[in-house]
């Protein structure tokens, strides 16, 4: 009896773990069938082998030993640098340039199915790309043309890579890599330019320094030229009226003469006898006579001895 007991407590210990341990693995195996997928993100969900959905953010339950989780796929914008590709312009000079390509999964079952190893595709795509764009320009455009080649390798990027679920946002030439004979007579031809723009804003500042000094000199002879002109008039002026103040001076004299002589002739005439005026008067006459247009006078003796007489009493009166 007691080993029977034995026998039964040994066979309900086991049975107890074993219920224990396929409560685990079922535990377990649903543990895994229940999916999260985080933000920006998508999962690609296969059925026997075959495409059966595609997951997007949040909890998601698949069948266990059906479903199984094909791919995990990041939608944010990723960023490829790819190594230098030689490429060969128009004019026969061979350079490496390296690209930059900015791209993003907008649909994950194209992604999946569409192309095997798309960065590779991507790489190839953009290497054969930029050997046509560059094959159509020359070494000084290629140079000058980067955004118009960043346009070009874009839109045919993203046309060819659309059948794949991905969309290309940006193009960009990092680095143009020209051969070292191309490099020395760039550089020797930035030297030559620098060169030459220092020549000529040399050549443009005398020049202007030499104008400036033309400019100052005639100036200065102008402000000399003015203020000779303006000593001149002064000079003038200051003549002018001299002559004004002699002219006015003399005017005065002569006024002052003839007042004195006026005061002479009065005194003369009170001085001297009635006879002697009437001989003066005659003289007088005799004096507006003179200036008619008689070619001989006759001078009376009396007249003459009045004459003589009037100069004495003007000298006298004068002095």
């Amino acid at each position: 009896m007691s080993e029977f007991i034995a026998q039964t407590t040994g066979s309900s210990d086991e049975g107890m773990v074993f219920f224990v341990i396929l409560g685990i693995i079922v535990l377990l195996l649903l543990t895994s069938c229940i999916k999260i997928v985080p933000q920006a993100h998508s999962y690609i969900l296969e059925r026997f082998g075959g495409y059966q959905a595609t997951w997007g953010v949040g909890i998601h339950w698949k069948v266990p030993f059906i479903d199984k989780v094909a791919k995990k796929i990041s939608l944010k914008e990723q960023v490829v640098d790819f190594d230098p590709q030689p490429v060969i312009t128009k004019d026969n000079v061979t350079m490496k340039i390296d690209t930059v390509v900015f791209f993003q999964i907008t649909d994950p079952k194209l992604y999946a199915y569409g192309v095997e190893m798309p960065i590779r595709a991507i790489e190839n795509l953009t290497a054969t790309t930029l050997r046509n764009i560059i094959g159509d320009l020359e070494l000084d455009e290629t140079l000058t043309s980067r955004e118009t080649i960043n346009t070009k390798m874009r839109a045919s990027l993203d046309e060819a890579t659309d059948p794949w679920g991905i969309k290309v946002n940006r193009v960009e030439l990092k680095n143009i890599i020209p051969p070292h004979a191309i490099q020395d007579a760039m550089e020797k031809q930035m030297k030559a330019e620098r060169e030459r723009r220092e020549q000529i804003l040399r050549a443009e500042g005398e020049k202007k320094s030499s104008i400036l000094v033309a400019e100052g000199k005639k100036e200065s002879r102008i402000l000399e030229a003015e203020a000779s002109k303006q000593s001149e008039i002064l000079k003038a002026e200051a003549t002018k009226e001299a002559t004004i103040k002699e002219a006015e001076g003399q005017a005065e004299a002569i006024l002052a003469v003839q007042k004195a002589n006026a005061d002479g002739i009065k005194f003369l005439t009170e001085v001297l006898s009635s006879e002697e005026v009437i001989k003066l008067k005659s003289l007088e006459a005799f004096g507006k006579a003179a200036d008619g247009k008689a070619t001989k006078i006759v001078i009376p003796s009396e007249i003459q001895g009045l004459a003589g007489l009037a100069k004495g009493v003007v000298e006298s009166t004068k002095e």
